[in-house]
C-alpha cells in the first residue's frame, strides 16, 4: 500500500522542541518533491494549508516559511525513506495538525509539492504558553 505516515506530534511548552517524522511506504521518495504543510486545528474547511517547509530530493534544496525559518529543520533520510522536521523554539502559534506531501518529479518556484500525488492524514503539535 502507497502511503506517507506522520509520527512525532505532541503537547510541549513554548520554547520546547519536537521532531517529526514522515515514512514513505510503497514508494520511494527518489525524485520527489517533498513538504510539511500545517492547518490550525477548526480552521475553517477550504482554508489552504500552510507551507511549513519543503526538500526536493533531486537537489536537496530546501524552503522555509518566513515564520519558522532559524527555529525549524528538514532533512531526509534515504536509508529510512523517511524525512525529518526538527522544531525548536516552539511557539503557540505553531499549534496544529501536521502533514507531509510527495509529488513526483513535480514542485512549485520554491520547491514545495503541489500535493496532488501522496498525502499523510497528519500529526497534532500542541504548544502551550
Amino acid at each position: 500500500e502507497v502511503q506517507l505516515v506522520e509520527s512525532g506530534g505532541g503537547a510541549v511548552q513554548a520554547g520546547g522542541s519536537l521532531r517529526l517524522s514522515c515514512a514513505a511506504s510503497g514508494f520511494d521518495f527518489d525524485d520527489y518533491f517533498i513538504g510539511w504543510f500545517r492547518q490550525a486545528p477548526g480552521q475553517a474547511p477550504g482554508k489552504e494549508r500552510e507551507r511549513v517547509s519543503c526538500i526536493s530530493y533531486f537537489d536537496g534544496s530546501t524552503y522555509y516559511a518566513d515564520s519558522v525559518k532559524g527555529r525549524f529543520a528538514i532533512s531526509v533520510d534515504k536509508a529510512k525513506n523517511t524525512v525529518y522536521l526538527q522544531m525548536n523554539s516552539l511557539k503557540p502559534e505553531d499549534t496544529a495538525i501536521y502533514s507531509c506531501a510527495a509529488d513526483y518529479a513535480s514542485g512549485d518556484y520554491d520547491g514545495c509539492p503541489y500535493g496532488e500525488d501522496h498525502w499523510g492524514k497528519g500529526t497534532l503539535v500542541t504548544v502551550s504558553s
